[in-house]
């Protein structure tokens, strides 16, 4: 059914009396939650609100994802200080520090020099879980990705290269000079804090959830550290430290106390369709987060990054990372109604962007991972898809490159596989894994200073405004 003039203008009028509604908010943010959907630019969100909109029956254009109804939101530029187009780690180090830097490095400043140990020592920045500890405040990090993966780790890591995910990863010369892999930062993460706001037993994460288990155990145990060490079991031997590894065992957590690991696969967790009975997905791990983390009576700061849809786009596979990106979307609906808007600050962005495009004038309502029927010179749909003048069939998502590339004569693209999980788009240019993009994102707010959003900002600013928000006198 087509929507008519009258209804498009009285819901046009009914968006603009609910903008002019909102309130700015200028107290304190109690909480603060920092969500990343890695690789989710501006096509992507395009993409999958078309998608997420189709599953439930619509033509999926008018949809509009949970966040985007956010009242507050800006462009964000992301690029490194030694990259136009950027990677995660040295965005995720942006945001979380509050200061540009280079690709491939975790929390440390522009002046290092990746993968030499010794260019970081006294280069470390603090981050927003270190400003949240300082606060008295409780701090979690979860991913879909291993939580050593580099978006997670510039929570709570420092390092000059980001694939020091454990201690076999890293250079004999930088295991000499003192450097520390990923893994091991987080068990040991502010545990001897002597912050006058936290005692050693409160001091750390006290939620973190993802995969990564490899990284934190020995060969013997199936995983990957060449040093014997069980981080596990070091975890567990630390005051009221406890670990997880199912999503039975996550579902029977008591959640009144303690610091928690959670470790659900070997490395990432399985894409949302892969995923078996007892691998959680991001809205539970998400739920139990807020659960632990509301029991301080300071306030918390929350870190999620749906991490593969970045990897779904690396492997040419748009469907399957809209699909990571609808995940977020019912994570964020929860989330935004269980949050005080009074006193919790929500940012909702993206580290950077990938090369999707959608393009080839589709039909109001076209498949969005199906290929393109147009319409006729009436401006009505056509029945059949549109051949090109190759003779073959296209679709309207594809990738710049990647390892979807044809070559030349291009061949048709067959309708029935298009929205197969593993299908992958066509592509320009041949690579084995397609490329980040280098275009802006958007960020998306609603709590404290969220108001302060607006048009085309840096990166880094973001780290600025939840400084602000949790530092202001509360009201």
């Amino acid at each position: 059914m087509s929507t008519s003039s009258s209804e498009w203008f009285k819901a046009g009028s009914a968006q603009a009396s609910q903008k002019m509604a909102d309130t700015q908010i200028t107290g304190q943010a109690r909480n603060i939650v920092l969500v990343i959907g890695d690789g989710m630019g501006i096509s992507t969100l395009t993409a999958a609100r078309i998608f997420a909109g189709q599953q439930k029956g619509m033509s999926g254009e008018d949809y509009s994802l949970s966040f985007e109804k956010l009242p507050y939101s800006a462009l964000i530029k992301t690029y490194n200080t030694n990259q136009q187009t950027p990677d995660s780690a040295g965005t995720m180090s942006a945001i979380v520090t509050g200061t540009k830097t280079l690709a491939g490095v975790l929390s440390v400043d522009a002046t290092v020099t990746r993968d030499d140990c010794n260019s970081g020592k006294g280069h470390e920045l603090n981050s927003l879980l270190d400003l949240a500890e300082d606060a008295g405040k409780a701090t979690g990090v979860l991913t879909t990705t291993r939580l050593t993966h580099a978006t997670p780790a510039a929570t709570y890591a420092h390092s000059v290269d980001r694939d020091w995910e454990d201690d076999r990863q890293m250079p004999q010369a930088a295991r000499d000079a003192g450097c520390i892999d990923i893994a091991s930062q987080l068990i040991a993460w502010r545990t001897n804090s002597t912050n006058s706001n936290s005692n050693n037993s409160d001091a750390g994460l006290e939620v973190a959830f993802g995969g990564g288990r490899a990284m934190f155990l020995p060969e013997q145990e199936k995983g990957d550290r060449a040093d014997g060490r069980d981080l596990t079991r070091e975890w567990q031997q630390q005051p009221d430290h406890h670990y997880v590894d199912s999503l039975q065992a996550l579902n029977a957590a008591d959640m009144k106390s303690g610091h928690w690991l959670g470790l659900f696969a070997n490395s990432h967790l399985p894409y949302v369709d892969d995923r078996g009975d007892n691998t959680p997905g991001l809205l539970d791990m998400t739920r139990k987060a807020v659960e632990r983390l509301s029991q301080n009576q300071n306030g918390y700061v929350l870190v999620i990054e749906a991490g593969r849809i970045d990897h779904a786009h690396h492997e040419g596979k748009g469907y399957r990372a809209l699909k990571e990106t609808e995940e977020l979307d019912q994570t964020m609906n929860w989330l935004i109604d269980h949050l005080d808007f009074n006193n919790s600050l929500l940012l909702v962005t993206a580290d950077h962007s990938h090369t999707l495009t959608l393009a080839g004038y589709p039909t109001l309502g076209n498949p969005i991972t199906g290929v393109v029927k147009t319409n006729d010179e009436h401006g009505h749909p056509r029945p059949d898809p549109v051949k090109l003048s190759d003779g073959g069939y296209y679709t309207s998502m594809n990738y710049r490159n990647g390892p979807g590339a044809v070559s030349q004569p291009r061949p048709s693209v067959n309708p029935d596989n298009t929205s197969d999980p593993d299908y992958r788009q066509q592509a320009l240019v041949e690579l084995e894994s397609e490329t980040h993009g280098g275009e802006d994102v958007a960020v998306y707010g609603r709590g404290p200073w969220a108001h302060l959003l607006g048009g085309t900002m840096e990166q880094h600013w973001l780290f600025h405004l939840m400084k602000q928000a949790m530092t202001s006198p509360a009201q």
